[in-house]
């Protein structure tokens, strides 16, 4: 890791949210839903599909979490006014999870009714620990309530998601698998590289041998090439999986598995809550921060 681009995440933090702005941009489409129907497009024209997300999380008031519920289905609106190959990603807690978990199922339910009636989907986002159980939960309700039109998203790095794929596996569920961002404690979280890797490619042979729909949320090229091998060995319908990317990460592997045939999603975030979401993907990745400094200082 080089210490220049960690001092220049660091140091983004005394900038003026103008300038980090330029850098973010790279992870972002913008604040307004306008922005992301412009990528979106862009995106398609490259034969690569979306999923499009309002940043924001942790809602503690009600009417806040009610206008995040709003904010989707217009998201849901303009994605089918627009024909976009696009669905729609949420977090439970901006939904009001941390409130009361009937408020929250009650809440994303308008969500889900309007995506059912244009044929959309919606995934629902795994948080840190602490929302886990409750996130799929309100998932498994969904489900039992005939919402058949939304999936759920695993994480490997997580000790219980082994037994989490195995019930998820009895409902064919969609699902989509990364490695994990949250800082969790080691004695529910593995912590060296190459359990994690092992987890995930144990949990990705559970869910394609299950019959599962699975997004293959990855930019490590060791798991994409054991994903092939895979999906390879038991000859996975193009459509019961497909490779999840974030937006503004590793280009030259999305284009690769374009190229090769396979389908292929970017999350799209854009909204007002653009700053937190963007520093945190800077110190995931501050040699990011390091290349975007170059091209704001010296053109390149």
């Amino acid at each position: 890791m080089n210490p220049l681009n960690n001092m220049i995440v660091s140091s983004l933090q005394l900038f003026p949210k103008s300038i980090v702005k330029r850098f973010a941009l790279r992870y972002i489409a913008g604040e307004h839903v306008e922005d992301a129907v412009r990528l979106v497009r862009s995106l398609n024209a490259g034969r690569i599909m979306a999923t499009v997300d309002v940043l924001g999380e942790n809602v503690s008031d009600k009417s806040d979490a009610e206008k995040s519920s709003s904010a989707a289905r217009e998201v849901l609106k303009v994605i089918a006014e627009n024909k976009l190959d696009a669905n729609l990603s949420i977090k439970l807690t901006q939904f009001g999870l941390n409130i009361d978990k009937d408020f929250c199922y009650s809440n994303v339910k308008p969500v889900m009714d309007l995506a059912k009636s244009y044929g959309n989907f919606v995934r629902i986002d795994m948080e840190d620990s602490g929302t886990t159980s409750t996130t799929l939960g309100i998932y498994e309700k969904f489900r039992a309530d005939g919402y058949d039109n939304t999936g759920v998203v695993i994480q490997a790095y997580m000790r219980r998601s082994e037994s989490d794929v195995r019930r998820l596996i009895d409902m064919k569920a969609s699902v989509r698998l990364c490695k994990g961002i949250y800082i969790e404690p080691e004695d529910i979280a593995f912590k060296k590289r190459e359990e994690i890797r092992q987890n995930y490619i144990l949990l990705l042979n559970m869910l394609l041998e299950g019959g599962c729909k699975v997004g293959i949320a990855t930019h490590d090229d060791y798991l994409i090439r054991s994903a092939y091998d895979a999906i390879a060995r038991l000859n996975v319908q193009r459509n019961n999986f497909e490779f999840q990317m974030l937006l503004g990460v590793r280009s030259d592997l999305r284009d690769r598995i374009v190229a090769d045939g396979h389908r292929l999603r970017i999350y799209v975030p854009f909204g007002e809550q653009w700053y937190a979401y963007s520093m945190r993907r800077f110190k995931e990745n501050p040699q990011v921060a390091g290349y975007v400094l170059k091209s704001v200082l010296f053109g390149q």
